[in-house]
């Protein structure tokens, strides 16, 4: 737990079945790009990647988005590859089991 009273990273990760079986039929390369990128999301001190520059610390070929502007705490877009692939995401921060749940996973 942190002095806020939440638990920090290593967050939790959980995948929609949709998300997991899209993530399941890519090639092998790209299933490492995603889990290189599942590992940034799992350490990130802040998974909604807040502020100007917030994923300044992200590899070159990955950034992260608001799937909608007007929600700040809404879901979010990792791209990695470049833009040629992405995983939308939302944060659950609760006290007891704080995760990342990944909704949507593409790769072109």
């Amino acid at each position: 737990m942190t002095d806020e009273g939440f638990m920090g990273p290593p967050w939790q990760m959980d995948w929609t079945l949709k998300a997991q079986a899209a993530r399941d039929a890519l090639p092998e390369n790209v299933r490492k790009m995603i889990d290189a990128a599942r590992a940034e999301l799992v350490t990130a001190k802040d998974p909604y990647f807040r502020g100007v520059d917030a994923d300044a610390d992200l590899p070159r070929d990955m950034k992260v988005r608001p799937v909608d502007s007007s929600r700040p705490k809404g879901a979010r877009v990792l791209l990695f590859d470049n833009g040629h692939g992405w995983m939308t995401y939302t944060f659950i921060r609760r006290c007891e089991d704080p995760q990342v749940v990944v909704e949507e996973i593409f790769w072109q």
